[in-house]
C-alpha cells in the first residue's frame, strides 16, 4: 500500500518504536540521532527551495514591519497617519497576533482542503496583494493592506514549516528548522536597510511597494522549484469530502466578508479602532488555548504530554510579549531617545532593527551547538529576554536627561538573538514532533498561535506608558519575564519525561 503524502511530517518514529508503540531504548535513541540517514538530492533541492520562497517572504515581512510603527506615528504634514505611540504599538502588535492566529484555519485549510503546496501559492499572492495596497496613500488602504497580509501569512508560513519538516525526516527536523532560521535572517538583515532608506527617505508608500515585490519573487521562485518536493504536499494530508471543502471555502469565505466590514467600518469611523484592538486581543488570548481543549478530544496525544506541551508553549509568550516590542516599543525608542549620527549621517531608526539578525547570522553557528531539552531551552531564552528589558529600564531612566547611545539597543538586540537562535527552533520542532498523523499544520499553527498572545499582551501593556514612567514600565516588564523563566526552569524535571526528545 503506497504511504500517503505528508506522512513524513507526523512520522512517530522518533519516540516510539514502530512495531511495538514502546518508546525506544535509550542507547537507541542516541544511536539515531547521532548517526542520522543522510538526505538525498532531492530531499536537498525541495530544501533550498522551501528556503527560497521563505527568504522573500521574510524580506517583505522585516522590510515592513521595520517602517509600519514609523509610519503610523508620523505626522500628516510626513506623510504618515499621525496616531499616538500607544495606538501603533497596539495596531502593530494586532497585526503580528492576527499573522500568527491566522495560522490556525490557514493550517486547517492545507491540512483538509488546499494542500500545502496550493496554501503556499495562496498565501504568497495574497501577502504580495497586500503590500501593494499599502503601497497606496489611504487609510483604508492600511487596514485593507494588513488584513490581505494577516490572511496571506496563516495560509503560508504553517505549511512552509509543514513542508520543511516533511523534506528533512524525523531525525533531522530540529537541525532543518535551525538552518533554515539562520537562513532567512539575510532576508531580516537587508529588509530593513532597503524599504527603511526608500521610505524614510524617499517616500513612505514606497517601502511598502518594494516589499509586494519581493514577495512576487518568492512566488516565482516557488513555482520553479515545486519539481523538487515530488509527491509532497501536492494535496491535503486529511482530505474533506468535495461537498464538505466546498461548505468550509464558504465559511472562510463568510469569516473573511466579516472582517473586510469591520475594516470598512473603522475606516470609515463608524467602529473605533480601539474597540476592534480590544476584542481581536481578547480573542487572541483564549483561542489557543480553547483550541487546545479541542484537541485533547480529538486526537491521540496523551493528556500528559498535551499538558507538558502547554505549559511549555504558554512560557513562551513571555518571550515572544518581549520579543515583538523590537518593532515597535524599541522603534520608538530609537527614533526619539537615542543618537544616531554617525559620522556626520543620521541612520535612519528603521535601520537599527538589521541589528538582530546580523547578531543572529554572527551567532547561530556557535548557539545551535548547545544540548539540553526543550524546557531548558525555552527557560534559558526566558531569562536573556528578561534581562534585556532590565537593560532598557536603565537606558529609558538615562534618557531623561538626553539621548543615549544606540549601544544600548544593539546590547538588547545581541540579548534577543541568544534567545530567539534557541527558542524559535526548538518550538517548532517540540510542535512537529508532537503533532499526531494528520495534524501537523495544525500543532505548527499552534504554535504560532501561543507566539500571538505573548506579541498582543506586548502590545497592550504598553498603554500602561501613559501612566507609568517609562523606565519603570520596562523594569516591570523584565522582572516578571525573569520570574517566569525561572519557574520554568523550576518544573523542568517534571515536564521533561512527557516531552519528546
Amino acid at each position: 500500500m503506497p504511504r500517503r503524502e505528508g506522512a513524513s511530517v507526523e512520522s512517530p518514529s522518533r519516540t516510539h518504536d514502530s512495531a511495538t508503540g514502546a518508546p525506544p531504548p535509550p542507547a537507541e535513541r542516541a544511536a539515531r540521532a547521532a548517526v542520522p540517514a543522510p538526505p538525498g538530492p532531492g530531499a536537498r533541492r525541495a530544501f533550498l527551495t522551501l528556503l527560497g520562497v521563505d527568504l522573500w517572504e521574510r524580506f517583505s515581512f522585516f522590510g515592513m514591519a521595520a517602517i509600519l510603527v514609523l509610519y503610523l506615528t508620523a505626522a500628516p504634514a510626513d506623510g504618515g497617519l499621525g496616531m499616538a505611540p500607544q495606538t501603533a504599538t497596539a495596531v502593530f502588535a494586532t497585526y503580528m497576533s492576527s499573522s500568527f492566529i491566522a495560522g490556525l484555519p490557514g493550517g486547517w485549510l492545507a491540512d483538509r482542503v488546499l494542500g500545502a503546496r496550493r496554501a503556499v501559492l495562496a498565501g504568497g499572492g495574497l501577502i504580495a496583494a497586500g503590500h501593494a495596497v499599502l503601497s497606496l496613500t489611504s487609510a483604508t488602504a492600511l487596514y485593507a493592506g494588513l488584513l490581505l497580509i494577516v490572511v496571506g501569512t496563516g495560509l503560508s508560513k504553517p505549511s512552509l514549516a509543514a513542508m520543511v519538516a516533511a523534506v528533512s525526516g524525523p531525525e533531522r527536523r530540529e537541525a532543518a528548522f535551525s538552518r533554515f532560521y539562520m537562513c532567512i535572517q539575510v532576508s531580516a538583515l537587508v529588509a530593513p536597510v532597503v524599504t527603511g532608506v526608500l521610505a524614510q527617505r524617499v517616500a513612505w508608500h514606497l517601502g511598502f511597494a518594494v516589499a509586494a515585490l519581493g514577495m512576487a519573487a518568492g512566488l516565482a521562485q516557488f513555482g520553479l522549484g515545486m519539481r523538487a518536493f515530488a509527491g509532497t504536499g501536492r494535496g491535503p494530508v486529511r482530505p474533506l469530502a468535495r461537498t464538505e471543502a466546498a461548505a468550509a471555502l464558504r465559511r472562510a469565505g463568510a469569516v473573511l466578508a466579516v472582517a473586510a466590514a469591520a475594516v470598512t467600518a473603522v475606516s470609515l469611523g463608524a467602529l473605533p479602532l480601539t474597540a476592534l484592538l480590544a476584542v481581536l486581543g481578547l480573542v487572541t488570548l483564549t483561542l489557543p488555548f480553547l483550541y487546545l481543549r479541542a484537541l485533547r478530544r480529538r486526537t491521540s496525544v496523551g493528556g500528559e504530554r498535551l499538558s507538558a506541551f502547554t505549559a511549555v508553549m504558554g512560557a513562551s509568550a513571555a518571550f515572544w510579549m518581549i520579543f515583538a516590542q523590537s518593532g515597535s516599543v524599541l522603534t520608538l525608542f530609537a527614533e526619539r531617545h537615542t543618537d544616531r549620527l554617525v559620522l556626520g549621517f543620521d541612520v535612519p531608526a528603521s535601520w537599527l532593527q538589521s541589528a538582530h539578525p546580523l547578531f543572529v547570522l554572527l551567532l547561530a553557528p556557535f548557539v545551535t551547538r548547545l544540548r539540553g531539552g526543550v524546557t531548558t531551552k525555552v527557560a534559558g531564552s526566558l531569562g536573556v529576554a528578561g534581562l534585556s528589558f532590565v537593560v532598557m529600564a536603565g537606558a529609558a531612566f538615562l534618557a531623561r536627561e538626553q539621548r543615549v547611545s544606540v549601544a544600548w539597543l544593539i546590547g538588547v538586540y545581541l540579548l534577543y538573538s541568544l534567545g530567539e537562535i534557541v527558542l524559535a527552533p526548538a518550538g517548532l520542532a517540540l510542535a512537529a514532533a508532537v503533532a499526531p498523523p494528520g495534524f501537523a499544520n495544525r500543532f505548527l499553527a499552534l504554535n504560532g498561535m501561543f507566539a500571538a498572545v505573548g506579541v498582543v499582551l506586548g502590545g497592550q501593556l504598553y498603554r500602561l506608558t501613559s501612566v507609568l514612567p517609562l523606565p519603570v514600565y520596562f523594569l516591570l516588564m523584565g522582572t516578571a519575564v525573569l520570574a517566569i523563566g525561572a519557574a520554568l526552569a523550576a518544573r523542568a524535571s517534571q515536564l521533561r519525561p512527557a516531552l519528546p526528545e
